[in-house]
């Protein structure tokens, strides 16, 4: 009965299957997207495990049925050691840089770096915020950075004793002054006069402009046109201050002896930033001189000269000295404040009287200390005043005069001055600084001839 039962249901089973296929084919249906359609063709490739394991796994299983099955995980990388091994990635920066040249503008610069118009104006705005671009000088640099997509970065400008004005840009604008943190050395050297005191310092390899500090000083002593002979020997010792190979300032001469005929010239200069310096001859103190100016340069000398303004030969009436706006001014000399107010061509002026018949006299100032009175007391090496370019002047520059009883003379040859400031000088203190300044001189050139080098501080 059974066995009818499941026959039966076959028979059936076959007949709706053929209905199912006869009408399928009668149906108007949208045939299948191939894409679609190749889907279903996509299988899983097979996985690629290590040889070693499946030949072990095979072994296994072969030799014990029971062994149970083993899952292997997916490769998963360590995400955090994958890290340490890729590289900072740093957007690259191209940097130009040039000197400018004489006869050059900043713009001239900026235009050659590639920056339009607009970049250029922005620019010296920013750099014209921390520095005068005025006083922009053949041999000061510029280092334009850009990035690689050309958009500007920083532009810095280098420019005297080692000093950068850097400008940054980006959101926003910002401008700096990055000042270097030099090094004091100490140097020392000797040399023989044969020709000129200026040839023998520059063969030497001594700062040429020494020969003005020793004109300065020792001009109404030793003539050097005629007691300099041939022969004579001069050691210096100095001092200059450096950032890198690079020297920032002006070297600064500290201590100078010079054998002329049969007499020993020393020059002491101070370490305290008063200016006096003491002038010894064997031994002896001759004269303590204040410059009126530290680190200047001697730009004019007393006698005929062709004016610098109206062109015409005339008698120059003293010495000047020629140095930045506002470098401070120093009596040479003490006395009491005679003088101070304005005097034609001289602009500001400070006179000092020394006694009854000698004056000193200070012109082309920028500024006076406001505590500054007339009769007030000074001494040498106070600061008086300010370099300036008041009065007729072709720029900022002292000029220093001597007058006796009324009269200009040549401030290099007057011993009245010498003779006014050396009652002011202590003789044990004056011999105490010789010494000292003889063993530093002796304990350079003793270096210099060993390792053929400088001491650095």
């Amino acid at each position: 009965m059974k066995i009818i039962y499941w026959t039966m249901g076959l028979v059936l089973a076959g007949s709706v299957s053929g209905l199912a296929v006869a009408l399928s084919n009668d149906w108007d249906v949208t045939p299948v997207p191939v894409a679609l359609a190749n889907v279903g063709d996509w299988a899983p490739r097979d996985l690629q495990e290590p040889a070693a394991q499946i030949k072990r796994l095979s072994a296994m299983a072969s030799s014990d049925s029971r062994v149970p099955p083993v899952v292997l995980q997916p490769f998963a990388p360590d995400l955090a050691s994958v890290a340490e091994v890729l590289p900072e990635f740093y957007a690259p920066l191209t940097a130009w840089s040039r000197k400018i040249a004489s006869g050059e503008t900043l713009d001239t610069l900026l235009r050659e770096a590639g920056l339009n118009p607009a970049v250029r104006a922005e620019v010296a705005l920013a750099l014209g915020a921390e520095y005068d671009l005025r006083r922009l000088r053949p041999g000061h640099e510029l280092t334009v950075v850009r990035s690689f997509s050309d958009t500007l970065q920083s532009v810095a400008l280098g420019v005297n004793d080692g000093v950068i004005i850097e400008a940054t840009f980006g959101d926003s604008t910002t401008t700096r002054t990055l000042n270097p943190d030099p090094e004091s050395v100490i140097l020392a050297g000797e040399t023989i006069i044969e020709s000129s005191l200026f040839t023998a310092l520059e063969e030497a390899a001594i700062p040429a402009r020494f020969a003005v500090d020793l004109a300065q000083m020792l001009g109404g002593t030793v003539d050097f046109r005629r007691e300099l002979k041939g022969g004579e020997t001069l050691q210096v010792l100095w001092r200059e201050a450096r950032f890198g190979d690079e020297r920032i300032g002006q070297p600064e001469i500290t201590f100078a002896a010079l054998n002329v005929g049969d007499a020993l010239y020393e020059v002491v200069w101070p370490e305290d930033g008063t200016g006096r310096a003491t002038i010894y001859v064997d031994g002896e103190v001759l004269r303590v001189f204040a410059q009126p100016v530290d680190g200047a340069r001697l730009s004019s000398v007393f006698g005929q000269r062709r004016h610098p303004v109206y062109g015409n030969v005339r008698m120059h009436t003293g010495v000047d000295f020629a140095a930045a706006k506002g470098t401070s001014v120093r009596a040479t000399a003490p006395g009491r404040i005679a003088f101070i107010g304005w005097r034609g061509g001289y602009g500001r002026v400070v006179e000092i009287a020394h006694g009854t018949d000698t004056k000193t006299r200070y012109a082309h100032l920028s500024a006076v200390p406001e505590s500054m009175s007339l009769g007030q007391r000074v001494m040498a090496g106070d600061v008086i005043g300010n370099v300036g370019a008041t009065g007729t002047a072709t720029g900022p520059n002292l000029h220093y005069e001597v007058l006796v009883d009324g009269r200009p003379t040549d401030p290099f040859s007057d011993d009245l001055l010498a003779t006014a400031t050396a009652d002011e000088t202590q003789d044990a203190l004056a011999a105490t600084q010789l010494e000292e300044a003889r063993l530093r001189l002796e304990t350079h050139l003793a270096a210099l001839v060993v390792t053929g080098k400088n001491e650095r501080l």
